[in-house]
């Protein structure tokens, strides 16, 4: 008897197995989904991958001679001028903190409320968060000039007798995002072990069974592991949601706390927290529509898993678009004239391509998934979801640029334009991330085995009982037993 056939005849107390969409497609039992999601660790490396790879490495050795060009020649080879010091780097630091909100959002909060269909896709989404977490570290890093006396920055008391400045957002910022990215790597390693645990029973090579098993930590399935398992991982989901809220309002205090018009704003956390979640959401979207294609994984995450991240990109993304109107009305409700300049400023002055391009990427073309049928159409979300995250990074743009090349006098200001070495850079930070994303796919499962077996119907400790196949049911969820050699 099928799965699909089998749930709908089941009457078990407390459990609803009649659900308009299912989760899984296909009537995959645990074996398939195993076999399914494993062989793509296991099997000969693809030639496709290897092309992928190649010019992921390509660009990631441009960032590279990029930073080394930069470090002989100081941060003159960037396009900052007198009133812009803050030029592309910071707009890709503040691109790729936000790249990173989805991951731990759909991890912790969409796992506190029990929300099932994120099982699908939040082991992509958590390393997601950790290769844009490392890419944006890499900006302010390279920002500060002299690299080699970086350690000076540092929040401790060092040998020049120069304490941290705790009133400084950029102190905040230095604890926030290093907490946000050990918490989110903890959280990502804790949910990998049963999986590790997995893929050690199935291989017959014995290094990679060593290497598996060290990472596996001696995961056996007993129900003393499980019990601790689901412990760790939820306080770790505890202690992950505030950061989500929390890191990118602490990234715009960097402006808010300031006195430059445009910046000095109190709705800056939470419009950044959302335009956060938003581009994340619109990165996740990216990745899931081409890697489900290509691992050929589409009964797993499903147009339905698509359709309710298009759904946030919807919800965030008029949330975006609420806060460009209601910066516009509280700039003319100041009377302050430097307020209403600057953001007239934006809208009219030389620079008046790149926010009505922010505009149309972030507030007008995200308004199709109103319609059904276009956010479940795969073609179209993945055009959308390439013109967010377009609209996201001029965003940032936009903020850091356009406020400061114009400020409180006309004497100063100054026109930005970008060198090649800024847009190299900004290129290869791409290079980068996919880079260890394609890494990631390659060696380790991009979809969390055991919590999408947790979600089917044979899950249920009494399924086969009432199914009348005369089964038991599978209190091994996640370990696969050891094929033979």
């Amino acid at each position: 008897m099928s799965t699909e056939s089998t749930a709908k005849q089941l009457s078990i107390p407390g459990v609803d197995f009649h659900t308009d969409e299912p989760l899984v497609h296909g009537n995959l039992s645990f074996h398939d989904i195993t076999e399914l999601v494993s062989y793509h660790t296991e099997k000969k490396t693809p030639m496709g991958w290897y092309a992928a790879f190649s010019g992921a490495s390509l660009l990631l050795l441009i960032l590279l001679v990029m930073i080394a060009y930069l470090f002989w020649n100081g941060i003159g080879v960037w396009g900052l001028n007198n009133p812009v010091g803050w030029g592309y780097a910071i707009v890709n630091f503040v691109f790729w903190v936000g790249i990173g909100h989805a991951g731990t959002l759909i991890s912790a909060i969409l796992f506190l409320f029990r929300q099932k269909w994120r099982t699908a896709i939040n082991r992509s989404a958590e390393a997601m968060t950790i290769f844009a977490v490392i890419c944006a570290l890499l900006f302010p890093t390279i920002h500060v000039g002299r690299v080699w006396v970086i350690f000076w920055t540092l929040p401790y008391p060092n040998q020049m007798e120069m304490w941290p400045q705790f009133k400084s957002p950029l102190i905040w910022d230095f604890f926030a995002i290093s907490v946000y990215f050990m918490v989110s790597l903890m959280f990502w390693y804790v949910g990998l072990i049963p999986d590790l645990a997995t893929l050690r029973d199935r291989t017959t090579r014995k290094l990679r069974q060593k290497v598996l098993g060290a990472l596996a930590l001696g995961w056996t399935g007993a129900n003393r592991h499980w019990r601790n398992y689901e412990k760790a991982y939820l306080i770790l989901a505890a202690l992950a949601t505030p950061l989500v809220l929390s890191v990118h309002s602490v990234v715009s205090f960097d402006f808010a706390v300031s006195i430059v018009p445009g910046w000095h704003t109190t709705i800056f956390p939470p419009y950044f927290v959302a335009g956060a979640i938003f581009s994340g959401f619109a990165m996740v979207v990216t990745l899931m529509v081409v890697a489900r294609k290509v691992f050929g994984i589409e009964d797993i995450i499903t147009v339905n898993h698509l359709e309710k991240m298009n759904i946030i990109i919807l919800l965030t993304g008029s949330m975006v678009g609420f806060a460009y109107i209601t910066e516009f009305f509280i700039a003319w409700y100041s009377g302050v004239h430097y307020e209403q300049y600057a953001f007239i400023n934006r809208a009219f002055g030389p620079y008046a391509w790149a926010y009505w391009t922010m505009l149309s990427c972030n507030l007008l073309f995200p308004q199709f998934f109103w319609i059904k049928k276009l956010r479940r159409s795969i073609p179209f979300m993945f055009v959308i979801v390439i013109l967010v995250n377009v609209g996201m990074w001029f965003e940032r743009f936009v903020i850091v640029v356009i406020s400061l090349h114009r400020d409180y006098l006309p004497s100063a200001w100054d026109y930005y334009s970008p060198t090649l070495v800024d847009i190299l850079t900004l290129v290869g930070s791409f290079g980068l991330f996919f880079t260890m994303y394609l890494l990631f796919l390659r060696f380790l499962p991009m979809v969390a085995v055991a919590e999408v077996k947790g979600v089917l119907p044979e899950a249920h400790p009494h399924f086969y009982k009432h199914s009348g196949d005369g089964q038991e049911a599978d209190h091994t969820v996640g370990v696969t037993p050891k094929r033979d050699a």
